[in-house]
């Protein structure tokens, strides 16, 4: 094949099998590529970067039904070679290819990826080269253990742009928030035990439903999944970090629950050494100031219980006011939930009070 988007793609064989190898002597490679082999389908290529005049990963299309004009395709690219931009180029180079037609492929007219939810590198390989996330496939791929694991749908049709997708929830700018006294950065699979060690002090597993520590498996699914939420729009899980020592001391997260209206929800919680610190009222001006500036959210909501006095002026310092209580709203042994909203006029009211640290 000739170069298109910076890469070369050419018929992959025997020879390629050092591809292979590279791809799964890592972590990564072995996690999502269980049982990769080379030239393992018809349409198998090698990826050659501008440039380089050895491959540096593979492409194949798998899956193939001419009758519907679809297939599956399935990339990776050696650890050496990762976030430069080649999975994307290639990926979307294939697409281009077999939608058009092109000599030595299929001509499709729809091209599917199955990325697992904890691989959101792929993911973003995916949204770059103009895929859609549709949903989940149960039990679709094997895995080590030899069982077999839920995977997210993307697709991208021969009638879709290819432009990239837009995201709900852009990524934090510089990869963190901070005002030089709290920083905010994202959930990630790094943050196991800090998350174990906060989801079980009393009064925070008191306002979970069930009122109960966490599972080990739950932990582990939302450190794992979080960055997958946030590519999807749904949610940004963040870590709540002194931001001279860099120690995490809570986390906040935010719902986008109405896209339609431009409303989200926070939650949050900390540990009880750095509570009293002011910690979380400058989370929430931060996460506030994020959300009315870099995305389409109008209205931000948090809810506490009643009797929650501390969380209560977390929120009103942060500018937030109280707007109803909804009875017996909170599941497990009902409670009522006192709401509060945040406005971006609430927040440039503050700023303009002096009341507000802007982030630095």
């Amino acid at each position: 094949m000739e170069q298109d988007n910076g890469v070369t793609l050419r018929a992959r064989g025997s020879r390629d099998e050092a591809i292979v190898d590279a791809a799964r002597d890592d972590q990564r490679g072995r996690r999502f590529l269980p049982r990769l082999t080379a030239a393992s389908s018809d349409y198998s290529y090698a990826i050659v970067a501008e440039g380089a005049g050895d491959p540096v990963g593979g492409i194949d299309l798998d899956h193939l039904l001419p009758g519907r004009g679809t297939a599956e395709a399935r990339f990776w690219v050696g650890p050496r070679d990762r976030r430069r931009g080649i999975a994307t180029a290639a990926l979307r180079t294939l697409s281009e290819r077999v939608f058009t037609g092109a000599p030595g492929t299929p001509r499709l007219q729809r091209l599917e990826l199955l990325i697992h939810r904890d691989n959101p590198v792929a993911q973003r390989v995916a949204l770059a080269a103009g895929f859609t996330r549709e949903g989940d496939r149960r039990g679709a791929l094997p895995n080590l253990t030899g069982g077999f694991d839920d995977v997210l749908v993307y697709s991208r049709l021969a009638s879709d742009s290819g432009e990239p997708a837009e995201r709900l929830l852009p990524d934090l700018p510089g990869g963190e928030l901070t005002d030089g006294v709290v920083t905010l950065r994202p959930l990630g699979e790094d943050d196991v035990p800090f998350y174990t060690e906060l989801h079980n002090v009393p009064d925070v597993m008191a306002s979970a439903v069930p009122p109960t520590p966490p599972h080990p498996a739950e932990v582990r699914r939302r450190c794992f999944w979080a960055a997958s939420h946030w590519l999807a729009g749904s949610r940004a899980d963040m870590i709540v970090a002194d931001a001279v020592t860099g120690a995490p001391a809570g986390e906040i997260s935010l719902y986008y629950q109405e896209p339609p209206t431009g409303q989200a929800m926070i939650g949050y919680s900390m540990l009880p050494e750095h509570r009293g610190r002011g910690l979380m009222t400058r989370a929430a001006q931060l996460i506030g100031l994020w959300a009315f500036a870099e995305t389409g959210i109008a209205r931000l909501i948090a809810g506490t219980f009643p009797d929650n006095l501390g969380s209560q002026r977390v929120l009103e310092k942060a500018g937030f006011h109280q707007e109803a209580l909804l009875r017996s709203r909170l599941a497990g042994t009902r409670h009522d939930d006192l709401q509060y909203v945040l406005l971006a006029e609430d927040l440039l009211a503050q700023a303009s009070g002096g009341e507000l640290t802007q982030p630095g």
